[in-house]
């Protein structure tokens, strides 16, 4: 079988059970190869899926976040080295051992600043949930919150994107929406990027695992499966102007909005010079220790990146980066063979870190 071929029977053989809806997008060189809109929209109001739907990013929002925060970096309005302190004077999380040390750019983009997902108190949002109030109020709520470790000595999943996305707001004297605006969406051509939605009724419905998937998640909802450790997820909360804007979390789009932030770096187009793409490519927490999930795996400033393909399982090359979105979304930019992969679903976890993902991955290389 071909592409086309493969990647049609993963989706038709998930959306008899996993799947309710998905937008695949495929690009080859730059070029679409492989495009495909299949289920449902809302499953029980009957509405068909369409390409322009609009999904909630969940941490498809971080590397969107990240390339507007590495276009400031080539406008001379921050450096991967400077400390928060710098932009927020008033983030100062202290270390576990009490002493506050401090953390820099290049710990939040990867991801080694100590701050976690695991310790976010209730008053303060991780970015899918949490109280309504400023992004400045809930920064500085999480800045009395303990470091799991000393910035810079270990990895874990967590917040540091929102503090990243506090940052440049701060530099740019805006919302975080403007700031990603002026420096990713906009000049990308993201129509439709944004913190709330630019049409509300092209919004997905959200599911969660089962077999069917289950009913609609509505608000509050609580997903128990281990790996999103009860994550409370609200699906009301991309309506609310009032909500923080997450950079880890919190912001929707269609899947050509994520496709053209993608193709940033798989070498088409000019909006970030090849040296910044480069380090978007760059190995930033050496040897630290992941997840046993992430085995082959280290962290740059967009997401993961493979350096030992066997022990990470994949069939992509080393060099590949991926990552995922929570409520259901996934990618990978492979430059060594020129693939650049955008996968949206309705279906929570298993189109951020179920089976789905490596159908769809597998199917493309064959």
């Amino acid at each position: 079988m071909g592409l086309q071929e493969r990647v049609d029977a993963a989706i038709d053989a998930a959306l008899v059970n996993r799947i309710v809806g998905c937008v695949v997008l495929i690009n080859k060189d730059g070029k679409e190869v492989y495009a495909r809109t299949a289920g449902l929209a809302d499953r029980e109001a009957n509405r068909k899926l369409e390409r322009n739907a609009i999904w909630r990013l969940a941490s498809v929002t971080k590397p969107i976040v990240a390339t507007a925060a590495l276009k400031m970096m080539e406008a001379g309005l921050l450096r991967l080295d400077d400390p928060v302190t710098k932009f927020l004077p008033y983030f100062t999380p202290p270390s576990p051992d009490g002493v506050v040390r401090p953390i820099t750019l290049r710990q939040l983009f990867s991801h080694s600043s100590g701050l976690s997902y695991e310790t976010v108190p209730a008053n303060v949002s991780p970015g899918m949930s949490g109280p309504f109030i400023s992004l400045e109020e809930n920064l500085r709520r999480l800045a009395k919150v303990p470091l799991v470790f000393a910035p810079g000595t270990g990895w874990v999943y967590g917040t540091s994107i929102d503090v990243l996305g506090g940052v440049i707001a701060a530099i740019n004297g805006s919302t975080l929406e403007a700031a990603v605006q002026k420096y990713a969406a906009g000049p990308l051509g993201m129509v439709d990027w944004r913190f709330t939605p630019t049409d509300a009724t092209r919004v997905t419905a959200n599911y969660a695992n089962g077999n069917p998937p289950s009913a609609p998640i509505t608000p509050p909802a609580r997903l128990t499966e281990d790996n999103l450790h009860g994550t409370n997820f609200h699906v009301d909360r991309i309506f609310r102007a009032d909500a923080p804007q997450s950079g880890g979390g919190g912001s929707c789009g269609t899947a050509d909005d994520v496709m053209k932030m993608l193709e940033v770096y798989n070498g088409h187009g000019t909006h970030l010079k090849p040296e910044t793409v480069a380090e978007a490519f760059t190995n930033q927490i050496g040897s630290l220790p992941r997840r046993e999930d992430d085995a082959g795996k280290r962290f740059t400033v967009l997401g993961a990146i493979i350096d030992d393909p066997k022990a990470a399982k994949s069939p992509c090359p080393a060099g590949t980066l991926d990552w995922g979105g929570a409520w259901g979304h996934n990618w990978i930019i492979d430059p060594i063979n020129r693939w650049t992969i955008a996968v949206c679903t309705n279906v929570a976890p298993e189109g951020c870190n179920g089976p789905f993902r490596e159908d769809i991955r597998d199917a493309v290389y064959g």
